[in-house]
């Protein structure tokens, strides 16, 4: 029987990257509570739901960037006792909280919305216009620094990531709102603006619980289809069988997969697995892999009796 596993270059760039990680959401931690501060202000003053509304997903986008970068911190810990995958998972819990606030505000500026909509208040357009208008230039810094230039987000600063993007399509629908009242005067185009904030809020809960619900439900991994690398493997030379293969995300940029493997009777096991490790990299950019790796029952003999002649007895 052989034993094999790969794991060390997968990890060291989860280290890598949650490092940047962490200077990012710090910084687009500072802008957006120094906004906000300022937006609660302006939409007292104003009168506008749509700027509160903003305001409110602004706090949320402020705890998710706190509790991201507290999961980031976390998950930067190493490996120790009972958890011997360490606390990478933190991040994945973060990306399902963040979810779960958009969901529930989302809700709240709905049933406010409205109410608005019914008894609309008289609202100071030109405020929340220049309000708007810097909440999109704040909110496209916050999401460039997020963005990272290309570099693969965890799940949990994805989840930061779209809080951010939600509310810079809010800030943008607020001034859309503000434009509307002072060409028309049309008051309810406030309160419509918040429910198409409402709407983007509820899509991009919906996007970061399904995609942290797959990892908490060790699905495999987007982009990794079980059936294909399973296929693949039974078609290395050697192989007999493959079975047991399980393939998940521990946690945000970091899929393992385990599989029992049956060779040829006679081969070498330990060749065939250093083999199928190197076809799991260089194909699926697999590198945490753990192959139990068995011979081939050899074909038995048939029995053979041999019975003397009656002369013989």
């Amino acid at each position: 029987m052989s034993h094999g596993h790969a794991g060390g270059a997968g990890g060291a760039h989860v280290h890598g990257g949650r490092e940047a990680d962490r200077r990012a959401l710090a910084t687009a931690l500072a802008l957006i509570l120094v906004f906000m501060a300022g937006e609660v202000v302006a939409g007292i003053l104003a009168s506008s739901l749509a700027l509160l509304s903003d305001a409110a997903h602004m706090l949320t986008d402020a705890v998710a960037l706190a509790l991201s970068l507290t999961a980031a911190r976390l998950a930067a810990k190493p490996a120790g006792g009972s958890m011997t995958f360490g606390l990478g998972r933190a991040e994945i819990f973060s990306a399902q909280v963040n979810g779960l606030t958009l969901l529930i505000l989302a809700a709240f500026i709905v049933y406010g919305a409205i109410g608005r909509l019914v008894s609309p208040p008289k609202v100071d357009a030109a405020t929340v216009l220049a309000v708007a208008l810097a909440g999109v230039a704040v909110n496209l810094i916050a999401a460039r620094i997020l963005a990272g230039g290309g570099r693969t987000r965890s799940l949990s600063v994805e989840g930061s990531y779209r809080h951010i993007l939600t509310d810079l399509y809010g800030f943008a629908a607020t001034a859309a709102a503000a434009v509307v009242i002072l060409a028309t005067g049309l008051q309810r185009a406030d309160p419509i603006a918040s429910l198409v904030i409402a709407a983007v809020m509820l899509y991009a809960a919906y996007g970061l619980l399904k995609a942290s619900g797959r990892v908490f439900m060790e699905a495999s991994p987007a982009g990794l289809d079980p059936n294909e690398i399973g296929a693949l493997l039974a078609e290395q030379p050697g192989v007999v069988q493959v079975h047991d293969l399980h393939i998940w995300e521990v946690t945000s940029g970091f899929p393992a997969l385990s599989a029992h493997v049956v060779v040829e009777a006679g081969d070498d096991c330990h060749e065939r697995r250093r083999a199928l490790q190197r076809v799991l990299e260089e194909r699926f950019d697999l590198h945490h892999v753990t192959l139990q790796v068995d011979h081939d029952a050899a074909p038995q003999a048939p029995l053979q009796i041999e019975i003397a002649p009656p002369e013989q007895r």
